[in-house]
Order: C-alpha cells, then structure tokens, then sequence
C-alpha cells in the first residue's frame, strides 16, 4: 500500500531535506480481505500517516530513513507493517493447522518521483517466523479533475517460497492432523492495480478513498489453506495535509 501523494511534499534527490513534516497525518477505517479459508474479512480503525520529515518518512504501511541520493530519490532503509498472521485455533476450517506469525519485513527499498511518474522498488526480508523474502514493485501516476486528485497505481509482489510455505504451505503434520493434503509452495509473484482518490473537504483538509486488488499467484492460490484467488483491501480516511 504505497501510493503517494506526488506533488512539492516530496522533496527532489540532493535537495535540502525538511526538518518539518510535510505530508498527511489523520485516521483511517480499513478493511482488508484475508484469502486464508474461514478467516474473516477484518476492518480496523488505524493511524494514517504518509509524510516525511527530515530523512525519515511514513507511506502508511511502510516506514523507514532515507540515506543516499539515487536517481530521482534516495535509497532507503524501510520496515513495514503486515497483517499477515492468522490464529488457526478458533477457525474450524484450519483444524490440526498451526498458528501464524505477522511478517515483520525489513530491508531496502527506494522511491523514485521521475517526470513520468512515481516508483516503487522494496527488497525485504522477514525476520520473524516464515524467514522468506518480500520484492515489490509499482508504478503510480496522478490525474488532477474537478479540484480532486486520483492516483492510479499498478504492480507486482514477489514472495519467496519459504514466505510461502510458512503461511500457505501444510507440512506432512499438519497433514495428518487436519485431513489437508500436504502443499510445500514455491515462490509466486502477485500483480495488483489500486485506485486512491483524494477529495478536498476544508483548507488543509482531504477525504481519502482507496480501493485495491491482488490477483494470488498459482503456488498460493492453489493452497488448501486460500479459498479465493484474488484479494482486495481498500480504505477511508480523513487527513490533516502539512505543507
């Protein structure tokens, strides 16, 4: 979830950074689809926060510090926040399955606000329990209409097959004890396409709407453990903009 406001909040590679947050702070109700069999769909309220201030810098799942200038951006040190894990214990469908740890994904990553638009590149690893890697990445444009702003976005995801296996895969166990058949994936690539509109509402104040689908590559799709082969998410929120 990465797409940016990509207007004079982002400063250019090798400008001055600002010791001041420019960017959107608020609060948002997001509602996210799990593929994982009788896990529900699951709406949180949660902090919105997509700024930067000074090296460091927030795009609401993501955070991290800026350090060299690449390109038209920098490259970053980035973290991410992830609602991956699942509780097996409660869910009648994943009986004799093992509870699920969220992925706590660190590594590089950078953004790159070129004439043409906006990219995304992150390489992560998880340094929880699935110990597997996370690639991404996007492009996102903007379209300014009638005083709103939209900015569609497209991409891809990479997940590694010990990513894979920790959160879809059934070991011989598992097995045994849920009546699943035995699923070792590999590593799959996930596209997706977003849309996030941003409405004006007062002077410094918009209404945010997001909406996004992941299309599931075969090795998760074709878990026992998924019941869909795609997976959508979107939110809305209402934000304070700091110029």
């Amino acid at each position: 979830m990465t797409v940016p406001a990509l207007g004079e909040e982002t400063p250019a590679a090798g400008e001055p950074l600002s010791n001041r947050i420019r960017g959107d702070v608020g609060v948002l109700a997001d509602k996210e689809q799990s593929p994982i069999k009788g896990d529900n769909t699951s709406l949180l309220p949660l902090p919105f926060a997509y700024f930067d201030y000074g090296r460091m810098y927030a795009r609401l799942d993501t955070f991290g510090i800026k350090t060299l200038p690449v390109g038209y951006g920098y490259l970053e040190l980035a973290g991410r926040v992830k609602f991956d894990g699942y509780t097996a214990g409660s869910n009648a469908a994943l009986k004799g399955m093992g509870d699920r740890l969220n992925s706590v994904p660190l590594g590089l990553g950078t953004f790159q606000l070129t004439p043409v638009g906006g990219f995304f590149l992150y390489a992560l690893h998880d340094i929880n329990r699935s110990q597997g890697n996370i690639f991404e990445a996007d492009y996102v444009a903007e379209i300014e209409f009638w005083g709103m702003t939209l900015y569609p976005e497209t991409g891809v995801e990479y997940y590694t097959s010990q990513y894979n296996r920790y959160y879809y895969g059934v070991s011989q166990a598992q097995a045994a004890a849920s009546g699943y058949a035995a699923y070792g994936p590999q590593g799959s690539a996930v596209p997706f396409l977003s849309m996030w509109l941003e409405v004006p509402v007062m002077k410094n104040w918009n209404a945010d709407f997001y909406l996004r689908r992941k299309w599931l590559g075969p090795a998760i799709a074709n878990s026992p453990l998924v019941g869909t082969r795609h997976e959508d998410g979107g939110f809305i929120a209402f934000v304070r903009h700091f110029e």
